[in-house]
């Protein structure tokens, strides 16, 4: 064996699991989920909180990847909680803030609009199959966003004014319609290529947009309302 052969590994790293934390008022949904979600071998669940005010009493001491929030909690509801989380000083917490996924049992446009205002990222239906949740787990972590379909169909149907999108995505088409590049983008917002990439996709999926020529198109009618939000 030559000693470059011995020098090298002999298996890739496999990737580390996102760390999960999860919360909501209810223990056996929280059971459920621990159960649907802990056997999911890229997936780790951290920590776990009963309340609004818990999860923010623990959140500085589990370092997670990602909160599963429930909406309708009783003491503070869990929109409400996600803009505290995502809106704390980073110079005074001990973690980066976490992507943040809602969970709940209503389908409301309102309730979404105001989920993603706030800043988080993806919007899935309590009643949803495992394998939807976990795909809005790895598209939030990865850069993107998620919604179930049939919240996005409601949405839709009930034709809201502006397609919703993240702040950080009304950035980005803002950009677009400039007549910026990815990697302007990139360069400009601090992110790299493959984030404004996957942004991108997020925002075609959004908008139900399938070409980049129609993407550029729409960024440039409509960028001026995103970027006035």
């Amino acid at each position: 064996m030559t000693a470059a052969a011995a020098a090298a590994p002999s298996a890739a790293q496999p990737p580390k699991p996102i760390r999960l934390f999860i919360v909501d008022d209810h223990p056996l949904v929280r059971d459920g989920l621990r159960a649907r979600l802990g056997a999911m071998p890229n997936l780790e669940i951290v920590g776990e909180a009963g309340s609004g005010a818990e999860a923010l009493a623990l959140i500085d001491t589990v370092r997670c990847d990602l909160m599963l929030v429930d909406v309708g909690m009783k003491d503070m509801n869990g929109i409400d909680l996600a803009a505290q989380v995502l809106q704390r000083d980073p110079g005074q917490a001990l973690h980066p803030a976490p992507h943040i996924v809602m969970l709940s049992m209503y389908d409301n446009p309102e309730y979404v609009q105001k989920a993603m205002q706030v800043g988080a990222r993806g919007y899935v239906l309590k009643d949803a199959p495992a394998a939807e949740i976990v795909a809005a787990i790895e598209a939030v972590s990865a850069g993107g966003t998620f919604l179930s379909p049939a919240v996005s169909k409601k949405l839709f149907r009930n034709q809201a004014p502006r397609p919703l999108l993240t702040p950080r995505e009304s950035e980005i088409l803002t950009a677009l319609g400039r007549g910026e590049s990815s990697k302007q983008i990139a360069r400009d917002l601090s992110l790299s290529v493959r984030t404004v990439e996957a942004h991108r996709q997020s925002i075609k999926r959004r908008l139900g947009i399938e070409g980049q020529a129609e993407l550029i198109k729409y960024a440039v009618e409509h960028a001026r309302e995103f970027g006035q939000r």
